[in-house]
């Protein structure tokens, strides 16, 4: 049985201490963290740099006021992209499989032409562009497509081609096995139910809705000015029980998912949906809490939310951003240091970690300064904005970032 060595430290700085190792190329991804019922998480790190790992200095670094300790842990579960290794490696078998049963010769170019990712809702599998290029995989057609949904585990095979620019970013998605486009997908027990043609869904946001779904919203009105079809919307009610949401979206398509996914979980006497463009919104001096989930920028939403903050006490705006990095080209000198899972050396991804950092400070303090205005601009008073959090959702580009803002605004 394998035995993976594995960081034990306590739950509530679990995520701290990962990104941590993450950032120093220690963290072995092959494997999932561990919760344990004594409160504690186990993340499992490379066999390799055990014998570099200063467990003093690394709590000193990370939480002063935490522990860590080295454990062996058997068998722990593999990572989900693991799993996904081993779907596409059954992708990629079926795939030549099938050609070769078909007196087709298999070829580089055909391999290089299967996805090694994709999306699940439900029991359909949606493929990205770029993928099944050829024209032999339209040849072969429905009998290609079964052996598709039965080596992931599917039913229904669908590709998004691309993003219409339509003002409504509707998907455009092509059903190559199955009718119906109708799908529900489930994250963190919140049940979302939506057409994969008419409406978009960002699996990359899972980490923003768990964040949010550990707020303590209790006997607070929220205002989700980018609804969709409820990602941060739900988790707030569902989760972060506020008393109330209200929920605006201009994409007809969504507001239909919307209201469906409200009753569906249960929350629709907690949530009123404004339907159109959040500028006509007239609420004002309502919101203990803004959110403002748009990438590339959420900018154009600032001045409606800072009407919305309540004027006496003031709250907490969630602000979205696409943030690049800048480049440095000059060369990094050369680290002895070990070699992380990119052939990059400890050093240097510490110092790109630094520079992203840097980078997002610098924006959120920029737009800090600009709330502040708009905030004195919009009700003729004086007002304070403080820098709480910032979250870094995912990596949407190389150099591009996808971060959130946690701003705490207050009137003076």
């Amino acid at each position: 049985m394998v035995v993976i060595p594995c960081l034990k430290v306590p739950q509530r700085h679990a995520q701290m201490y990962r990104k941590y190792l993450l950032s120093q190329g220690v963290l072995d991804r092959k494997y999932c963290a561990q919760k344990h019922p004594d409160g504690t998480v186990t993340l499992p790190v490379i066999a390799s740099v055990l014998a570099q790992l200063d467990l003093v200095a690394l709590t000193k670094d990370v939480a002063q006021d935490s522990f860590c300790e080295i454990v062996d842990i058997q068998a722990p579960p593999l990572s989900k992209k693991e799993k996904v290794k081993s779907s596409y490696k059954r992708l990629l078998e079926t795939a030549e499989s099938m050609l070769v049963s078909k007196g087709e010769k298999w070829s580089e170019d055909l391999e290089r032409d299967i996805p090694s990712r994709w999306q699940c809702h439900g029991d359909l599998v949606l493929f990205s562009e770029g993928c099944f290029s050829n024209a032999i995989w339209k040849e072969i057609g429905s009998e290609f497509w079964t052996a598709v949904a039965l080596a992931l585990g599917g039913k229904r095979i669908a590709q998004i081609k691309k993003i219409s620019q339509d003002g409504y970013r509707t998907p455009m998605v092509t059903m190559l096995l199955g009718e119906s486009s109708y799908v529900t997908h489930i994250d963190n027990h919140i049940r979302y139910e939506f057409d994969v043609t008419k409406c978009m869904f960002s699996s990359g946001n899972i980490t923003e809705k768990l964040r949010i779904a550990s707020f303590d919203c209790s006997g607070e009105t929220v205002v989700d000015l980018y609804a969709g079809i409820g990602y941060f919307t739900l988790p707030y009610l569902v989760h972060a029980k506020a008393a109330h949401v209200h929920a605006c979206e201009w994409n007809p398509d969504a507001v239909k998912a919307l209201q469906r996914n409200l009753q569906v979980n249960g929350v629709s006497d907690r949530c009123t949906v404004h339907p159109g463009d959040n500028r006509q919104l007239p609420l004002r001096d309502l919101a203990d809490r803004v959110n403002l989930g748009l990438i590339p920028s959420s900018e154009e939403g600032w001045p409606v939310a800072c009407r919305l903050l309540k004027r006496d006490t003031g709250g907490m705006l969630h602000i979205h951003q696409n943030v690049t990095t800048p480049l440095h080209r000059e060369p990094l000198e050369h680290s002895s240091a070990i070699d992380d899972e990119k052939g990059s050396s400890m050093e240097e991804s510490s110092l790109r970690i630094q520079r992203d950092m840097q980078a997002w400070t610098a924006w959120a303090s920029e737009t800090a300064r600009s709330i502040c205005t708009l905030l004195s601009d919009i009700t003729g008073s004086k007002w304070k904005t403080n820098i709480k959090h910032i979250e870094h959702v995912k990596t949407y580009a190389p150099h591009i970032s996808h971060v959130v803002l946690d701003l705490e605004c207050k009137p003076l």
